[in-house]
């Protein structure tokens, strides 16, 4: 004979326990309480209130009070307390973000597992909830960044004066999950992000959510997105082109908030003609390689070979190559960034303030003119003209590198023991680019081009720093610094 239960489907229904939750923090509080109360996953139905509309949900059933947590008298003190691992609720609070309504079930399915004994669940990438959770995290994170990189803001006026509004189609209920990132961005500006699911504004110092809007509510156009259209016309590398890549990682469906996306296809159709232009000056800059003799043996002949030397711009204005001096002989190399003023208009390194300030310096710990070759990275001067003085402009990482043959043949015809740089720039092309003055001054190291290298201040950054107190500590850094180079060579 049949069981009741078969005869009578709705019988099994009933005797599901139906609870609900909106956000995470509903979702966790219910969930406490249905584990000290000994609930089992399997005799709940989670109702997701964003997508029902209301706290109670089902049509079928009508719902049970949650059961009230045991009591000592009922059971063991021990099934009033669990522990939950610090990166499972981590990770429930952003699977609570994802739209799928199964999210509270399956999290509470592994939060049951977690206390009953399974603790290090999260440990096995194989089991079905876990590759679940794991996925839901993931879609959750890449729609937060998408929401990130894609919202625009549009500027509109009420009465308390200019009001930026932006309206987004999130995939998840990513609003309160980045929230807090536009409001650290975007600090100093009132703000609303509205979705179809939420909205959200900022008034300066507190965030206040609210119920979706539709996408007919947001401002059509404003004033900045001229510019922000021109400026991103300027930034299109037309060299870097993949449009599937582009494609799925700018889906289609928020273009129509983008205002750069309208200028893709006229940017698009003179992709071709725009790469042709970029191969070209290119390929009209040389770099130092097609001036550097390749059978030249000694600084004499490089130093004559680089007062030709046209493998950048920078050769127009300047005076002349200022090339390095000192002894072919010498166990330390101290480079420099480039040329200044003085050293421009005299052929040699070193030989204004900053340079006197080194001179001292090196007098001081012992070092003397057959230790030290002195040379820059870059041989020219990098100036801005203006009224009476030339002011010093930072070469930038192209024409560095277009310089750069000359200062590894320098290295390669000294053969220093030592290297020393002087500034960041030297340290970039010596260490690299992640390379930080701040963090690894003084430090000696074996490089490709020295058995001992190590970077300081340069001479110049000691004169421009105003205050005294600071001044001094580094001097005596730099100093200390020299005197370090100084022991190695006598030690040697």
């Amino acid at each position: 004979m049949p069981s009741k239960d078969l005869l009578d489907p709705m019988t099994a229904s009933e005797k599901l326990l139906v609870v609900s939750a909106k956000h995470f923090d509903d979702w966790r509080a219910t969930a406490r309480r249905l584990l000290i109360s000994g609930t089992a996953p399997e005799h709940l139905q989670w109702v997701d209130e964003r997508q029902s509309g209301e706290r109670q949900q089902s049509r079928l059933f009508e719902p049970e009070p949650l059961p009230a947590p045991l009591t000592p008298e009922s059971s063991t003190s021990a099934s009033l307390s669990f522990t939950v691992p610090k990166d499972f609720i981590e990770l429930a609070r952003t699977v609570s973000h994802h739209r799928n309504p199964t999210r509270w079930s399956l999290l509470y399915r592994m939060l049951w597992r977690i206390t009953g004994g399974e603790k290090h669940l999260l440990q096995i990438a194989s089991d079905r909830d876990v590759m679940t959770a794991r996925d839901y995290e993931k879609a959750v994170r890449r729609d937060a960044h998408k929401m990130k990189a894609f919202v625009r803001f549009r500027k509109t006026l009420d009465q308390q004066g200019d009001l930026f509004v932006a309206w987004h189609r999130p995939d998840h209920y990513v609003v309160p999950y980045t929230a807090g990132f536009f409001s650290r961005r975007f600090d100093v500006m009132r703000w609303v992000i509205m979705t179809p699911d939420d909205s959200v504004a900022w008034d300066g110092t507190k965030l206040v959510y609210g119920p979706g809007v539709p996408r007919a509510k947001s401002p059509a156009v404003d004033e900045l997105e001229a510019l922000w259209k021109t400026y991103y016309s300027h930034i299109f590398n037309p060299a870097r082109i993949k449009l599937h890549a582009m494609r799925a990682e700018m889906p289609v469906k928020h273009w129509s908030t983008m205002p750069e996306t309208a200028l893709i296809d006229e940017m698009l159709r003179k992709a071709p003609a725009r790469v042709e232009t970029m191969i070209r000056q290119t390929e009209g800059f040389l770099g130092a390689n097609e001036f550097v003799p390749a059978d030249a043996r000694d600084i004499k002949s490089l130093r004559q070979a680089a007062a030709t030397c046209k493998g950048c711009d920078l050769y127009k204005p300047a005076t002349q190559t200022v090339f390095g001096v000192g002894s072919p002989d010498a166990s330390l190399m101290m480079i420099g960034e480039q040329p200044g003023d003085q050293e421009d208009r005299t052929g040699e390194p070193f030989v204004g303030p900053s340079g006197q300030l080194l001179r001292r310096t090196m007098a001081e710990v012992g070092l003397s003119d057959d230790d030290v070759y002195i040379t820059n990275a870059v041989k020219h001067f990098k100036f801005q003209e203006t009224p009476g003085r030339r002011l010093h402009v930072k070469p930038n990482s192209r024409e560095i590198g277009a310089c750069k043959p000359w200062l590894d043949a320098e290295i390669q015809t000294i053969h220093p023991k030592m290297i020393l740089c002087l500034g960041a720039t030297p340290a970039s092309v010596i260490f690299g680019p992640s390379f930080r003055i701040t963090k690894s001054r003084g430090e000696v190291m074996e490089t490709a081009y020295a058995p001992w290298t190590m970077a300081t201040f340069h001479p110049s950054a000691l004169l421009r720093v105003p205050d005294a107190v600071k001044r001094d500590e580094m001097m005596s850094q730099f100093r200390s610094d020299l005197t370090l180079a100084a022991d190695k060579l006598r030690k040697g």
